[in-house]
């Protein structure tokens, strides 16, 4: 008999401010320009290039009927005041703090979030994963906790960093395989964390539209949730799940310079050519092929009723795989609408898309899931889930 995992239990931490995102767009001009006339040591330019960057931010930037609004952790974005800046006190400097500075608001920041997903509780679990790709600490921000709960003898950390916006997919495949040993007794739990502060990788002197493309589309995101195997005991009993049929990863060929994210002074840079979607485009058939022939399903089977959990590396990402599977609006309205109200938090996004999807009475038990996410790779991950 074959046992599936479930996941289940989604709770979001909204991060601490929220930025619409025409204000996001006005807030971003004025951060270039501030950071071109400190470089130049021109401040009598600043109104020309306030201008000017006002423009390039609305020819890139993701559109506000996209995204309507993103959260962040950092106060910073809630004025121009530069000299009263935790990070971008562009005052003095045209690129902010380093990554130093930046990488101990992430680590001071992800503990907190972390304790507050557990302050009332007292039911460890058998494994505790941290999925994140902006910001490093160890020890890190689970096993701190761990040692104030006192679970060290019972549960194993797990850090799954620095894997891009799909490492959710890869992390479900860890934590089913740790439930999966056999020292775990009993009907163990694993939780998995996600902490991304994306907000924080921005360097307000690089003009480039490609990287105004990506401060207009990353935020910040926090969520928690967990998976066990087969059928749920005790307080777990009745809870609203998915079922986890099958899961597939693949790397495109000739892929591997079109998406990047890697660590510069100022902060973590992504680089993204334009031959990303259409790479994208032409793998998904058949890698959703082979994904559900993998859960023993009819790939040519009647796709109607799937829903769609598309992680939005970008509006024109949904808009792809829409066409591209002749998708109607109600299939994919959940990724629209996470990408509209939180905008795109890296591998905390699929979880935010997840949990509408569960909480969505609309969507009636037996519904079919199918769960895309990309990254750096570029890698292609899936899920098929099943609504129980």
């Amino acid at each position: 008999m074959k046992i599936s995992p479930l996941i289940y239990d989604f709770r979001a931490l909204l991060p601490s401010y929220h930025l619409s995102q025409e204000y996001a767009f006005h807030w971003l001009a004025a951060a270039h320009a501030q950071a071109e006339v400190r470089a130049l040591g021109r401040m009598d330019l600043q109104s020309e290039w306030l201008d000017r960057m006002g423009r390039l931010v609305r020819r890139y930037g993701c559109s506000a009927r996209r995204i309507g609004g993103r959260r962040s952790e950092l106060s910073d974005f809630m004025h121009t005041r530069w000299e009263e800046m935790r990070i971008f006190n562009l005052a003095s400097t045209p690129e902010g703090e380093g990554i130093n500075a930046r990488n101990q608001f992430y680590a001071d920041t992800a503990s907190r979030v972390v304790n507050q997903f557990y302050a009332d509780e007292e039911d460890p679990p058998a494994d505790l994963l941290h999925v994140t790709c902006t910001g490093y600490a160890s020890p890190s921000a689970i096993q701190r906790l761990i040692e104030r709960k006192r679970w060290g003898i019972w549960t194993r950390a797990t850090q799954i960093y620095h894997m891009g916006c799909y490492a959710t997919l890869p992390a479900l495949r860890v934590a089913a395989g740790l439930l999966f040993n056999p020292q775990n007794g009993g009907t163990p739990r694993a939780d998995i964390l996600h902490t991304e502060l994306c907000s924080l990788h921005l360097n307000p002197q690089d003009h480039s539209p490609e990287q105004l493309v990506v401060q207009s589309l990353f935020a910040d995101g926090h969520m928690r949730y967990s998976m066990t195997l087969d059928e749920m005991t005790g307080s777990e009993a009745g809870r609203p799940a998915f079922e986890v049929l099958a899961m597939q990863e693949e790397v495109i060929p000739d892929s591997v310079e079109d998406m990047t994210w890697v660590l510069s002074e100022w902060g973590f840079r992504m680089t993204l050519s334009r031959d990303v979607p259409d790479k994208i485009a032409a793998a998904l058939p058949g890698f959703l092929e082979r994904l559900l022939v993998s859960a023993g399903e009819n790939p040519q089977a009647d796709r109607d009723r799937i829903i769609f959990a598309i992680h939005p590396g970008g509006p024109k990402i949904i808009d792809s795989v829409q066409n591209l599977f002749k998708l109607n609006d109600e299939q994919i309205a959940s990724s629209r609408a996470v990408l509209f109200e939180r905008g795109n938090m890296s591998s905390a996004t699929l979880p935010h898309i997840w949990a509408k999807i569960l909480a969505d009475a609309g969507v009636s038990p037996g519904t079919q899931i199918v769960s895309l996410a990309f990254g750096p790779g570029l890698t292609v991950t899936g899920a098929l889930f099943k609504k129980r």
